[in-house]
Formats: structure tokens, C-alpha cells, sequence
């Protein structure tokens, strides 16, 4: 049965790791840059919009990746009643990858199309293999020691269902990471669709 200690224990980790998902998010949209032109005219000022795609489309994957890592976050935490030492160390390593997550975005925008677009993309899919690894850790950490820090009632087939969800994310970011020596726009393309799944998995979940 779950505590009332045990909510409010569970609940200060929650809203603080909310505060940090929120901050980071907050953060990327400092990447969208206003163009200066000394006429301000207006055709120019849209074609100089419009050649700051990069930025847009950085800003608009990191949001929704971000925002699927916090729904991730949530949904794991409706299995948890309890933290300790381990689990807490562990949702901080997930905390400090999602605060890197708009500095790699404002490499990419920046590089996109330039000769070091290769490294940046690269750099943007490898956080995501970290937050992958720090999803893992976290989660090994909730059911792990006999699931004592999870909630009565929690099946097995839950447990397995979300572990296979997460063992996804790892390979698939890793080829993300390597793609980008290829093709940008096949380490977007990748993470894109990994982003849909997650989508499509929380929403039937």
C-alpha cells in the first residue's frame, strides 16, 4: 500500500526533475536567432527567415524529444511508490543529460549546413544514446532488489512490456550516431522515427 510519506517522497523527486525537463526545454528556443538587416526590408527579411531552417528544425526535434523523455519520465514514475540512494543518483544522471541536450542542438543548427555538419549530427544522436543509457539505468534501478520501490499491483507483463520499450532506444540511437557519417538527414530521419514510436507506444500504452 502506498504511504502517504511514500507519495510525498516520490512526488519532491517528480516536480523537481519537472523543473529540470522544464528549464531545458525553455533553453532551446535561444537557439532561434532574429535576423539583422540594415534596410529591414521585407523580401529580404523573409528569405534571411527562411535560410534559418536549421535552427527551426533542430529546435522543433529537440522540443518533441525532450517532451517524450518527459512523458517517458512520467509514465515510469506511475510504477514507482518509493526512492532510495541508488534510484535518486540514477534519475540525476537522466537530469544531467536532458540539461546537455540544447548544446548539442545549437551545434547542429549551427553546422548544418557547413563542413562539420557530420560531427554535430553526430554529437546531437550521441546525446541521445546517453539519455538511452540513463533511461535504462534509472528504470534497472526502479525494479531492481526485488521491485521495492515499486507500487502493489504492478504486473509483470507492465514491468517486461516497458523494459522492451526502452531496450529500443540504445541500438537504434547508436545507428543514429553512426549514420551521420553518411547522411544528416539520415541521423534526423532516424531519430524522427524513433521519436514516433515512442509517441505511438505511450499513446497505447
Amino acid at each position: 500500500m502506498t504511504t502517504a510519506e511514500d507519495a510525498k517522497e516520490t512526488g519532491r523527486v517528480e516536480a523537481f526533475s519537472d523543473g529540470v525537463f522544464a528549464i531545458a526545454i525553455t533553453l532551446l528556443v535561444l537557439e532561434l536567432k532574429v535576423p539583422h538587416l540594415d534596410d529591414g526590408g521585407g523580401g529580404r527579411l523573409a528569405a534571411a527567415l527562411l535560410r534559418e531552417w536549421p535552427s527551426y528544425l533542430a529546435f522543433v526535434s529537440s522540443f518533441a524529444s525532450i517532451l517524450i523523455m518527459w512523458v517517458n519520465h512520467h509514465r515510469m514514475f506511475t510504477f514507482i511508490r518509493r526512492s532510495d540512494a541508488r534510484f535518486l543518483y540514477a534519475n540525476g544522471l537522466l537530469l544531467f543529460v536532458v540539461t546537455l541536450v540544447p548544446f548539442p542542438t545549437a551545434v547542429l543548427a549551427e553546422y548544418f549546413e557547413r563542413p562539420g555538419s557530420s560531427v554535430a549530427a553526430a554529437a546531437y544522436a550521441g546525446t541521445f544514446v546517453l539519455a538511452s543509457i540513463a533511461y535504462n539505468v534509472l528504470w534497472l534501478a526502479a525494479i531492481g532488489r526485488g521491485g521495492k520501490l515499486l507500487r502493489p499491483g504492478v504486473s509483470s507483463e507492465q514491468l517486461e512490456a516497458l523494459t522492451r520499450r526502452y531496450r529500443w532506444g540504445l541500438p537504434m540511437y547508436v545507428l543514429a550516431t553512426m549514420a551521420a557519417f553518411v547522411s544528416v538527414y539520415l541521423t534526423i530521419a532516424i531519430c524522427i522515427g524513433l521519436w514516433i514510436f515512442w509517441v505511438v507506444a505511450a499513446w497505447n500504452a
